[in-house]
């Protein structure tokens, strides 16, 4: 059996290889990691975060592949840290230029979900170091004129926008500066799901009083992703409590997520009005120029000076987000340690193309979401709520199989966007539009203007016609 195992492990390092090439197998996998398949997973282990989020980000599906071309059956793919293979590594440039990145970052994979607190670890991101421009500027003075005022003349602040766009370094900011010009305030910053762990074990352990000092004592309250509080009605109630015993006192509440507060499914009536009587503002994805700063002030974190024409290339060409601007950068300085190479626009055109292909989608979910619930007379909103009459269980159907068919997302990816719905309501209503669509089914639907009928195949034409 323990032939059998062996030989398994080695035919995937094979197939990995042969799949990847011989030169980024070397670097990433041979002395880095160690493959172990139990049951239905497949164990990576990895020296430290840094190689296991880049093998996660780059490699994941080329390993979910040469596992299945091995095993014959789909596996799930675990991480974990295993130390001693750092002593494995070769001492490269490229492993040198790895804790440039890290330091640069300030951040494993999970600092985003510790707690921290006045007199402990601070936290890294300032606002001194936040690139302004257009799509972020009314969120900086927000978060500007929170800390600057005795009183903030709104409360909560609520940033909303998409992924990597910048609402964590303003939120540890605004801790920041109140740790630094007020070094006796009492602020805390948390994650949603760490407020709602610690809650439930308050619950369990009979400490909720202890718990409800910790939080409601506070100068300064700042939770992130707070959409993950979402179908959760008892920590919902909880926090209700807990704003108003701080909003009371005259302290400030600092609130970030992916999506308004009206757009977040199964968030009860109460929160939402909480949420949008104080500030609600959004980011939007930066321009071009605020990009070029960014990419700018990225790379020379990590010790790099870029050519102006390499910036503005990855500028024009990765458009989503700032983490994907850091990991285009990190994969442009990482193969030019590896090969001992200038960097060159012709070098950044060859290295990124497959990263910009991967990261720059044509289609975005708001652009369906916003095509699909116009067409069908209903809003967002709709779509993110909990209601399930014909109508928006339809629009919701459609919406969900068009990002599956124009984007790149995973099946827990859209439902987390789309009112934190479970990845198996995802699947679930991909197959029902499939079925109707191969079936050429007329489905009828109650529109502002009365009942309509349509064949599915119309429909999805018109639909798919307008996002085009």
């Amino acid at each position: 059996m323990q032939t059998t195992i062996t030989d398994e492990i080695v035919a995937i390092n094979q197939h990995l290889a042969e799949k990847i090439g011989q030169q980024k197998y070397r670097v990433w996998f041979r002395n880095s990691t160690r493959f172990t398949v139990a049951d239905d997973y497949l164990k990576i282990g990895v020296p430290n975060p840094f190689v296991g989020s880049w093998i996660e980000s780059h490699f994941l599906s080329d390993i979910a592949a040469a596992v299945e071309s091995v095993t014959g059956s789909a596996k799930k793919i675990a991480f974990n840290i295993e130390p001693q293979l750092a002593g494995n590594q070769r001492k490269t440039q490229l492993d040198g230029q790895a804790q440039l990145v890290q330091q640069a970052q300030n951040k494993t994979t999970r600092s985003r979900f510790r707690d921290e607190r006045a007199g402990e670890r601070p936290l890294k991101m300032t606002l001194e170091s936040f690139i302004v421009g257009p799509s972020n500027q009314l969120a900086y003075n927000a978060s500007m004129s929170m800390i600057s005022d005795e009183v903030s003349p709104f409360n909560p602040l609520f940033i909303h926008g998409g992924y990597g766009l910048g609402k964590t370094h303003l939120m540890q900011g605004i801790c920041n500066t109140m740790s630094r010009t007020k070094p006796t305030a009492n602020w805390l910053y948390v994650s949603a799901e760490d407020f709602t762990n610690q809650f439930v074990l308050a619950l369990k352990t009979k400490k909720l009083e202890a718990f409800r000092r910790r939080y409601r004592q506070t100068d300064l309250l700042a939770i992130d992703d707070i959409h993950f509080l979402a179908s959760k009605p008892s920590t919902q109630e909880e926090f209700l409590h807990t704003f108003n015993t701080i909003n009371l006192a005259g302290k400030k509440v600092v609130l970030a997520s992916d999506a308004h507060p009206k757009l977040i499914g199964q968030l009860c009536e109460s929160l939402v009005n909480r949420f949008v009587s104080g500030m609600v503002v959004k980011i939007e994805p930066p321009d071009v120029k605020t990009r070029c700063k960014i990419i700018s002030q990225k790379a020379a974190a990590m010790n790099k000076e870029l050519p102006d024409k390499v910036v503005v290339y990855i500028a024009e060409n990765i458009r989503s987000n700032i983490r994907e601007l850091e990991g285009a950068i990190l994969k442009l300085i990482a193969y030019s340690s590896l090969c001992n190479e200038k960097i060159s626009p012709e070098m950044a055109r060859q290295v990124l193309a497959e990263h910009i292909s991967r990261t720059d989608p044509i289609v975005h979910i708001s652009d369906i979401e916003a095509t699909v619930t116009t067409y069908f007379g209903i809003t967002p909103a709709d779509v993110h709520s909990s209601k399930k009459d014909r109508t928006v269980s339809l629009a919701r159907s459609f919406s969900m199989y068009l990002a599956r068919k124009y984007t790149d997302m995973s099946f827990p990816e859209i439902g987390r966007l789309m009112g934190n719905k479970n990845h198996a309501t995802v699947i679930l209503a991909c197959r029902k539009i499939e079925e109707h669509l191969k079936n050429n089914s007329s489905v009828n639907w109650q529109s502002p203007n009365g009942n309509k009928v349509a064949n599915a195949q119309d429909i999805l034409a018109q639909l798919s016609q307008t996002i085009a």
